[in-house]
């Protein structure tokens, strides 16, 4: 709880000095958190988590049984980056644009097998969402999985950029617990079968 309550400013800080780029003014709730990585377990590891802000996901992946030196943490705003650094130092912390996974190199072996993307898809063009994607799956391997909220309705990945990159959304669930209200989202490979 007082993580939660100390985390609340940075977030309202972040979302008012830039909306789109954070897209909420709180860390999300315990059961969007639950519904996030329950399906997550260390044999889905190594995960790289996408706008992590302050490590709600984070944490929960460390309840779980991973250890941090399987975190690979990406995240734009600097000061987000640097309360992980702080609270995660044995994780992989980079400051960095997720646009620009694939030419970042950090998983040279191709051995990724989950994703956790806390990032506003649907804030973003269709470019920016090709860039997170085929960058995120560019260093997956086979049965990796990308996990994606959305407060919206439906899937935040247009079917048009799913096709093109070969890939499909399964709704994983949806909590009416949470501010707003969220549903979540596993990518894989269309030719990629849910192992669970």
């Amino acid at each position: 709880m007082e993580n939660a309550m100390s985390d609340l400013l940075p977030f309202l800080r972040a979302w008012v000095s830039d909306p789109r780029r954070v897209a909420a003014i709180s860390p999300s709730g315990s059961a969007l958190t639950e519904l996030m990585t329950r399906e997550v377990n260390p044999q889905h590891g190594p995960v790289l988590e996408l706008g992590p802000g302050t490590g709600v996901f984070t944490r929960a992946l460390l309840a779980r049984g991973f250890d941090q030196q399987d975190l690979t943490l990406i995240e734009a705003g600097k000061d987000f980056a640097h309360t992980l650094a702080n609270r995660f130092p044995d994780a992989r912390v980079v400051c960095m644009d997720a646009t620009r996974l694939g030419k970042a190199n950090l998983y040279p072996e191709h051995n990724l097998g989950t994703v956790i993307s806390g990032l506003p898809l649907l804030s973003m063009n269709a470019r920016q969402v090709m860039g997170i994607l085929g960058g995120a799956f560019r260093y997956a391997r086979p049965g990796g999985y990308f996990y994606q909220f959305t407060y919206g309705p439906r899937c935040p990945v247009h079917p048009n950029i799913l096709n093109r990159l070969g890939l499909k959304a399964t709704r994983v669930g949806h909590t009416m617990r949470n501010v707003p209200p969220s549903s979540v989202y596993r990518l894989s490979r269309i030719d990629d079968t849910w192992f669970g």
